[in-house]
């Protein structure tokens, strides 16, 4: 059986999706199965950097929560040409970016059961290595859920006093809930920031390893998820230290 790697922030905007994207590249990289499941339904966009355009979309997440089909008749097979030359492949479950489907699912909301049963569905049915799973920041009850069947959590802060606050709630209810593996990964750091100090310090004071110190970059502005920066740039400081995250949680 696979693993399930939940991707999670207290808060938004600390680029959860464009690093669950390029972690879960390096992975597949390396000739692993992975599936990725965009479970940020209120703002959902991680297909995005894989060139999945919304009117290619005919099943997403939503469809599955709502009875119209089966969560692995929502998977898409979107393994860059990088990827299935080194004998990878990625399956992605994205959600809706239909207004009418975010509009239902704040209205109404679903049955978070569901997702664990079509995690353990698509561990199975498409024969995956590990699962990714693109929460939505903070905790509520689908968040929890996810983190709790999880066999590790990439836990995501900027150099930021609020997310600081935020993390260290996180970490005590990951810790409760028993997840087996917890690693920390910064981002946004400034180019001038000391990163060894800032992983020492960070360490200190959450008990907890940090797998990736990532810096604030211009490249990764620029590129404006027009695609996935560890395909653009693969010599880049930024993708070495995703790469180096991703054999901590290869390793396992």
């Amino acid at each position: 059986m696979g693993q399930i790697v939940s991707i999670h922030s207290y808060r938004g905007g600390t680029g959860k999706s464009n690093l669950t994207a390029n972690l879960a590249t390096c992975v597949a990289l390396t000739g692993k199965r992975v599936g990725i499941v965009d479970t940020d339904i209120q703002s959902p966009g991680i297909h995005i950097l894989f060139g999945l355009e919304d009117k290619q979309v005919t099943r997403s997440l939503n469809d599955y929560l709502y009875g119209q089909c089966t969560i692995e008749e929502a998977a898409y097979h979107i393994a860059p040409p990088e990827v299935a030359a080194a004998g990878g492949h990625i399956y992605l479950i994205p959600s809706s970016m239909k207004a009418g489907d975010i509009a239902r699912v704040l209205r109404d909301g679903y049955d978070v059961n569901l997702l664990n049963d079509g995690f353990e569905r698509l561990l199975e049915e498409l024969n995956l290595d590990f699962l990714f799973i693109d929460t939505h920041p903070g905790l509520n009850e689908e968040t929890l859920l996810s983190i709790a069947i999880s066999d590790w959590a990439v836990l995501i802060l900027r150099p930021d006093k609020q997310d600081f606050l935020g993390t260290a709630v996180t970490i005590e209810v990951a810790r409760k809930l028993g997840v087996p593996k917890l690693l920390l990964a910064i981002n946004k750091a400034l180019p001038s920031t000391d990163l060894v100090a800032l992983r020492h310090d960070v360490e200190k004071k959450f008990h907890t390893d940090v797998g990736a110190a990532l810096t604030l970059t211009e490249d990764l502005m620029k590129l404006g998820s027009n695609g996935l920066f560890r395909l653009h740039y693969p010599e880049h400081p930024w993708t070495r230290e995703v790469e180096r995250l991703a054999q901590r949680i290869l390793g396992s």
